[in-house]
C-alpha cells in the first residue's frame, strides 16, 4: 500500500506540473506546501501560474483521481459478488444505464447547477440500478452454468438497449447533442471544483461500505452455500455491495462520461501483484485506479497538444487488449 500511495502522489504531482503551460516541479510543490496550516515556506509560483494550478489543473486531477478510484473499486466489487473475472461497470451495462439517466437529467431538467440537490447523479443511479438488475437477470436466465462470458454478453445487450434509448433522447433534444456526444467519449476537460464536491460524498460513502465488506467478499468466493454455513447472508452482502458499487459508478459517470475498462485493468493488475484476497484487492484498487486515471488523463491532454484526446479513447486503447488477455485467462478457468 505505501508504494501504491507513493505512485499516486508522484502521478498527481507530475500531472500538476506538465501541460501546455509548463510549471516548474519544485515551485508546484512549494505552492502546495504553502497552503498547509502552520507551514511557512518561501517561493512558489507566480500569481498567474498559481491560478493555472488551482483553478484549472488541480480540480481536473483531483476529479480524475476520484473517478479512477471509484471505477476501479466498483469493478473489483462486481467481480467479487458475481464471481466473474470479466465483470466491469462498463461491460455490465451499468455505465450505459447511468449515461441514460444523466442524459435525461440534462435534457429534461435544465439548469441543474442552480438546484439545491443536483438530480443528475440521482437519475444516473436509477439508470445504473435498472441496468445492473437487467444484466444480472438476463445473465442468470441465459444459462444454468456459470459461463464467464454469459454475464458480459447480457451486459452488452442491456448496454445496447440503454444506448438506443439515450440516442433517441439526443435526437429529440438536438441542442444538447454536442454536449452529450462529448460526454459519451468521456473526458474531464470541463472539470471544476463543483464536480469534485458533487462526486466526493458518493465516492466516500461507497468506498467505506465496500471496504467494510471486503472480508465478506472473500467469504463469498467459496460459494453461497458455504458462506451461509459460516453465518454470512450471501444475498444481503451481494445486495449491499452491488448497491454501493452502482451508486459510485453512477456518480462517476455523471461527471466524467463513459470511461471504460478501468474496472478491469486495475483490479486484475492488483490481483496479479497482491493475490486474490479482497482485503488487499479493494484498497489497492482504489489507490491504483486513482493513479491510473490521473496518468491516462495526462496522456489525453498532452499527447496531441494543443488538442485533447478523449479520455475514454485512451482507456479503451489500453483496455481492449488487456480485456482480451483477461478473457483468455477466464476461459481456461473452469466455472
Amino acid at each position: 500500500m505505501p508504494v501504491t500511495i507513493a505512485v499516486l502522489a508522484a502521478a498527481m504531482l507530475l500531472a500538476l506540473a506538465v501541460g501546455p503551460a509548463g510549471l516548474p516541479l519544485g515551485a508546484v510543490l512549494t505552492t502546495i506546501v504553502r497552503v498547509v496550516p502552520f507551514v511557512h515556506v518561501h517561493g512558489g509560483l507566480s500569481p498567474l501560474d498559481a491560478a493555472i494550478l488551482w483553478e484549472l489543473r488541480a480540480p481536473r486531477i483531483v476529479l480524475a483521481a476520484l473517478v479512477g478510484a471509484v471505477l476501479a473499486m466498483a469493478g473489483a466489487a462486481y467481480q467479487g459478488v458475481f464471481h466473474n473475472a470479466l465483470a466491469d461497470p462498463y461491460l455490465l451495462g451499468v455505465a450505459a444505464g447511468a449515461g441514460l439517466g444523466a442524459t435525461l437529467a440534462g435534457a429534461y431538467l435544465p439548469n441543474v447547477a442552480s438546484r439545491p440537490l443536483d438530480p443528475m447523479p440521482l437519475l444516473a443511479f436509477a439508470g445504473a440500478v435498472l441496468a445492473v438488475a437487467g444484466t444480472y437477470a438476463l445473465g442468470r436466465s441465459g444459462a444454468r452454468s456459470r459461463d464467464t462470458a454469459t454475464l458480459v454478453l447480457a451486459g452488452v445487450a442491456v448496454a445496447a438497449f440503454f444506448t438506443a434509448a439515450q440516442t433517441y433522447v439526443q435526437q429529440q433534444h438536438t441542442e444538447t447533442l454536442r454536449q452529450v456526444y462529448a460526454w459519451i467519449l468521456g473526458g474531464l476537460e470541463t472539470a471544476e471544483w463543483r464536480q469534485v464536491v458533487l462526486i466526493l460524498p458518493y465516492a466516500v460513502v461507497s468506498g467505506v461500505v465496500l471496504l467494510l465488506h471486503r472480508r465478506l467478499l472473500d467469504v463469498l468466493s467459496v460459494g453461497d452455500e458455504e458462506a451461509e454455513a459460516l453465518g454470512v447472508s450471501a444475498t444481503r452482502v451481494r445486495l449491499v455491495v452491488v448497491a454501493a458499487a452502482t451508486l459510485a459508478t453512477a456518480a462517476a459517470v455523471a461527471v466524467s462520461g463513459l470511461i471504460g475498462f478501468v474496472g478491469i485493468i486495475v483490479p486484475h493488475t492488483v490481483r496479479l501483484l497482491a493475490g486474490p484476497s479482497y482485503r488487499r484487492i479493494l484498497p489497492l484498487s482504489i489507490v491504483g485506479g486513482a493513479a491510473f486515471l490521473v496518468l491516462a488523463d495526462l496522456v489525453a491532454r498532452t499527447a496531441a497538444s494543443p488538442a485533447e484526446i478523449p479520455l475514454g479513447v485512451i482507456t479503451a486503447f489500453v483496455g481492449a487488449p488487456f480485456f482480451l488477455v483477461v478473457l483468455r485467462r477466464a476461459r481456461r478457468i473452469p466455472g
